[in-house]
């Protein structure tokens, strides 16, 4: 599990690719590693991976073909950045909400504005997860739980402060990137349970 308090930004050092298959050599600051583990969990993008080996402050995990599929992994290249979070242990801070590192879909960002002293960015979300996109609910976005602000269809903004952007990516991102999605667990079981019993979510 995962509280969405990004932790900082790690660098891609190598993506080794293979048939249905991408290893990744991502390095952390030096700091962040201690206790690390093989068979570790680590949140990269908000996808929870297992460490599969380590050198210094570099640790490497394996990204398979479904996990290519459903994320914005499989675009990742060498010099890329990424937030990323250690699992949560007992005892720890929720300082976000509860995660547990796997994407239900991915996202593009549509637009970005800049007033003073903070970013609202805008992402559109496929027809399929709109349903669990609700104003003031949990969203969390490459791994960083966020409030959502305004809902509109199937687009959603959220409103950004200096420490988040200088703390995760969304300092460099950028319009008509894909950032990866993970709805809220609560919302979508109660959606869920809603439309099986014949409810439809309001409009």
């Amino acid at each position: 599990m995962f509280t969405g308090i990004v932790q900082g930004i790690a660098t891609i050092d190598e993506v080794t690719r293979a048939p249905g298959l991408n290893t990744f050599a991502i390095r952390l600051p030096e700091t962040s590693v201690e206790g690390v583990t093989i068979g570790a969990s680590v949140a990269i993008n908000g996808t929870c991976m297992t460490v599969t080996r380590q050198q210094n402050n570099v640790l490497y995990f394996d990204a398979m073909q479904e996990t290519l599929r459903l994320t914005t992994l499989g675009a990742l290249e060498s010099g890329d950045t990424v937030n990323f979070e250690r699992a949560a242990r007992i005892g720890d801070e929720i300082g976000g909400h509860l995660l547990s590192g796997h994407i239900h879909t991915t996202a593009r960002v549509s637009k970005i504005e800049r007033p003073e002293n903070n970013v609202t960015i805008w992402f559109d979300v496929p027809e399929d997860w709109k349903r669990y996109i609700f104003p003031k609910g949990y969203i969390a976005i490459n791994g960083a739980s966020l409030t959502i602000g305004d809902v509109e269809d199937n687009r959603f903004n959220v409103h950004l402060i200096p420490e988040t952007l200088r703390a995760t990516t969304f300092g460099s991102i950028a319009e008509g990137d894909q950032v990866n999605i993970e709805v809220d667990s609560q919302t979508q079981t109660i959606v869920d349970t809603l439309a099986r019993l014949g409810y439809d979510r309001p409009a």
